[in-house]
């Protein structure tokens, strides 16, 4: 994360933003799994409002890295504070589909958090309510989890500790 010298007028604009903000309206169906999910149109709209009456805005920009794609991500305040990170995935498709699928995906999920609007698939919530069944993976993690056996992808690859030790996991279990 980068940000400008100082925060402190934007961390008072999105305590008074996400005060104002309700949660992504789960409009859109993944037809592989039956479930709802909140698209990118639903979240942009979920934080419209908020943050223009508090005097934030941000921009996306896609940035490639290290042979992945992403999103930069970089919030912005009316007092010239801003705050910037960038988000990066493994293109599961080498094609301008593949691309443009995960710089919506990062778009989304970069948004989500930058606001603090809660995320459809997040394990914590399945965890809060006592679900004793393991979770089942998603496309993405099957992506690595192929990419791992193929010897396309190596687990060291993957930054986020969570995230690592949820696919060796995967792997152990026979996905």
């Amino acid at each position: 994360m980068e940000k400008s010298d100082s925060i402190k007028n934007i961390a008072i604009a999105m305590c008074k933003a996400q005060g104002e903000m309700g949660s992504a309206i789960k409009g859109e169906e993944n037809s592989f799994f039956k479930k709802k999910y909140a698209d990118l149109g639903a979240v942009v709209e979920a934080v419209k409002e908020p943050f223009a009456t508090n005097g934030l805005s941000y921009v996306q920009f896609p940035i490639e890295s290290a042979g992945r794609i992403g999103i930069e991500t970089i919030l912005m305040h009316e007092s010239g504070e801003w705050i910037s990170n960038s988000f990066t995935v493994q293109l599961s498709k080498q094609d301008a589909q593949g691309a443009g699928s995960a710089i919506t995906y990062c778009r989304r999920y970069s948004l989500q958090s930058i606001a603090g609007i809660p995320s459809e698939d997040d394990d914590g919530n399945a965890a809060s309510k006592g679900n004793s069944s393991p979770a089942k993976p998603t496309i993405g993690d099957m992506d690595w989890v192929n990419g791992i056996k193929a010897g396309t992808y190596q687990v060291e690859q993957i930054n986020d500790p969570v995230y690592k030790a949820k696919i060796q996991l995967f792997i152990k279990e026979g996905y």
